[in-house]
């Protein structure tokens, strides 16, 4: 690597094709094709290969057993998410430090040790069995579950009895990207599912034609009785929310990675047409409670930063609730008196406490600038469960008192690291049209910016998805080698609202590296550290980002890391959930977005030229980015590459998009990393 061991070994030879597309008259070359056959013998032999050749180069790294048994040593601590109620009773899930899935514990209140309902470690030997989602009846009796193997989206619901902690016989397949919302009599819950997919297309096929179903305990999958399908709209997927005082369906109606929808509504119970309270596509509308027939929705329609609405199902009638303010609207809790709304300023988080009416507010005092996650709550109670985190303190529970605005710590966990030797900075970068870009630094206090740091660069862009201060233990492991962290709010998030969002898609998608670039060069400029010293890591969209900066500005960094990246811009809705994603990027088939796509697409932008040092992870079962995406980028990288430094493919088996990963795994995947950072940067 550059300031690390010898040159890397020649990769393997991949086999080329003379496979071509043709876009709008443009003839587009794709000889790695051949890649997109994930089952094929000759794909997997590419896998087998890359992966060994990967191993010879990050087994010899120095660093890597020590950074494997640091990362180790840092990881075993106690770590559990927010406590929520149903009825009388009180659920968490709690990770001991090392288990390779979080545990479900039930308990009689929200401090009690409490005993295990559900261990998802026991549902396999290797720890690949994963919870996917949890429903909770309202009597607290039952819990709807539904488990993932291997990391796939693909996710199969079952139901245990909580007295017993036994399992009963119902057994639902073939869901995905679905909840499941329990009859208030807890004798059934609502889900969502696809058609089987065909053999062969379970890990890529497309996923069209959602169902929602309800589905009575007791009886076969077969018996379900089907609620909503559309067959003219296969694009369309759906799903149900009971209101809590069980007169309302409600059903959120999608359509692909666009925070818009539509909203049907009709007593529940009843069969025959829904009202359509939202009729539209056009704005998001999320559901957040009801007084009887008011409904109260947090939507950006004509708000890009959020408002909070009601909406009168008998009279129709509208009324603002809390109107838009300076800041994103991110959520809204219905407790008893009023709401808890949690709005971002500079991707932190506040709490503020309203009346049913929006007025009287109240600011909670939280402990500092992080991240509040999990509001739970009720509409008749005043207590509400959270957990508060930033990028140098772990999640910590706690709970608010909705009427005074009391915020009781419930739990903290304890780390043996003095995490006082690191301070947090917002800095903010300019981008190329001047926009204000900011970005958190997390670095030793006495740092010197004399630009001789090894520094990590992360960032996302996109989909809405806000980059708040969130801790993560193995990045300790990076700060304590000497490194530094810097994670970027770039245009295409939702940190501050829609208009931030659409700035970053589809023809505005360069903004997004433009802001990457820029966030880049404030790094070098204030000392932080210096182009040979400065990695970039991002995965998933940020994959893509990974992927467009390494084509855009190979001078700017030192090294790459890319974990399931987007890396064919001209093919990836055609596989899985890939159509979806068309709100946000557009889609080749389009001639005006094909001109976009192309001309920042990673696979089509790559040239002969010295790339710095990268790292290309993806999952075997990821059925959200297929892994062609990385197998394709990767043979392309490595034919191009004129220089020296390594391009390597690490494929993890039995291993998706992320979610569900066992902790063994991201272990071993967080050792290769930063070792393969620390050679490459110094």
């Amino acid at each position: 690597m550059t300031h690390g061991p010898a040159p890397s070994p020649t990769p393997p030879a991949v086999r080329r094709s003379g496979h071509t597309d043709t876009y709008h008259g443009q003839v587009v070359g794709d000889p790695y094709r051949w890649l997109e056959d994930a089952d094929s013998p000759e794909t997997q032999a590419f896998v087998e290969a890359q992966n060994a050749h990967t191993r010879r180069v990050l087994d010899a790294l120095p660093q890597r057993e020590q950074m494997l048994e640091r990362l180790a040593e840092l990881w075993d601590f106690p770590r559990r998410s927010a406590v929520w109620q149903e009825g009388e009773v009180f659920f968490q899930l709690r990770n001991s430090g090392l288990q390779d899935q979080f545990v479900l514990y039930v308990m009689a209140s929200p401090t009690d040790e409490g005993r295990v309902l559900l261990d998802p470690n026991a549902l396999s030997d290797d720890g690949t069995v994963s919870l996917s989602g949890l429903a909770v009846s309202r009597d607290a009796s039952r819990v709807a579950y539904a488990v993932s193997r291997g990391g796939s989206d693909w996710q199969e619901w079952r139901v245990r009895d909580v007295a017993s902690g036994l399992d009963l016989p119902d057994v639902l397949p073939d869901s995905k990207f679905s909840g499941a919302s329990w009859l208030p009599d807890g004798r059934g819950f609502y889900y969502a599912r696809y058609d089987r997919p065909d053999d062969g297309q379970r890990l890529s096929g497309a996923n069209l034609n959602q169902r929602l179903w309800l589905h009575r305990l007791g009886t076969g999958q077969d018996a379900d009785e089907l609620v909503l399908e559309r067959p003219d709209q296969p694009e369309w997927g759906f799903g149900a929310a009971v209101t809590d005082d069980g007169q309302w369906l409600v059903v959120n109606v999608w359509k692909g990675t666009a925070r818009q929808n539509l909203i049907w509504v009709r007593p529940l119970g009843e069969g025959g047409a829904f009202q359509e309270v939202v009729a539209e596509f056009g704005a998001s509308f999320q559901f957040v409670g009801n007084d009887g027939p008011r409904l109260y929705f947090l939507t950006d329609q004509d708000a890009p930063l959020g408002r909070l609405i009601s909406h009168h199902l008998e009279t129709g009638e509208r009324q603002d609730i809390v109107p838009e303010g300076q800041h994103r609207l991110l959520g809204a809790t219905l407790v008893a008196g009023g709401f808890v709304l949690h709005t971002l300023e500079d991707a932190s988080s506040r709490l503020t406490l309203v009346d049913r009416h929006g007025q009287h507010a109240r600011l909670v005092a939280l402990p500092g600038l992080g991240t509040v996650d999990a509001l739970n709550g009720h509409p008749d109670r005043h207590e509400v469960f959270l957990t508060f985190t930033s990028y140098l303190s772990p999640a910590a529970g706690y709970r608010l008192d909705a009427v005074d605005g009391t915020l009781t710590p419930l739990w903290t966990p304890e780390l043996a690291v003095n995490l006082g030797d690191y301070e947090v900075r917002q800095e903010f970068a300019a981008s190329a049209d001047g926009t204000r870009v900011p970005l958190f630094i997390v670095a030793r206090r006495d740092l010197p910016l004399d630009g001789s740091h090894p520094t990590l660069l992360y960032g996302y862009g996109g989909f809405d998805v806000s980059l708040t201060p969130a801790f993560d233990v193995s990045r300790l492991a990076w700060l304590e080698a000497g490194g530094v962290l810097a994670v970027a709010n770039l245009r295409g998030g939702g940190e501050y609202g829609e208009r931030w969002h659409q700035a970053g898609t589809r023809a505005n998608k360069q903004n997004v590296f433009d802001d990457f670039a820029a966030c880049a060069r404030f790094l070098v400029t204030r000392g932080y550290t210096s182009p040979p010293h400065l990695g970039i890591e991002g995965g998933s969209n940020g994959g893509l980002l990974v992927g467009a900066t390494l084509t855009q500005h190979p001078e700017l960094i030192g090294a790459a890391v890319a974990h399931v990246g987007v890396m064919d811009m001209l093919r990836f809705q055609h596989f899985t959930i890939g159509w979806a994603w068309v709100s946000d990027y557009g889609s080749s088939d389009d001639a005006q977005d094909f001109d976009v796509l192309r001309a920042y697409s990673p696979l089509h932008n790559l040239s002969p030229q010295a790339y710095p040092p990268t790292l290309l992870t993806t999952g075997d079962h990821d059925d959200r980015v297929v892994p062609a995406h990385s197998y394709k980028f990767a043979a392309e990288m490595q034919r191009a590459q004129a220089g020296e430094a390594p391009v390597l493919l690490r494929v993890q088996t039995l291993a998706g998009h992320g979610a569900g990963k066992p902790t063994r795994l991201i272990l071993q995947e967080k050792a290769d990393v930063y070792a393969f950072l620390l050679a490459a940067l110094g």
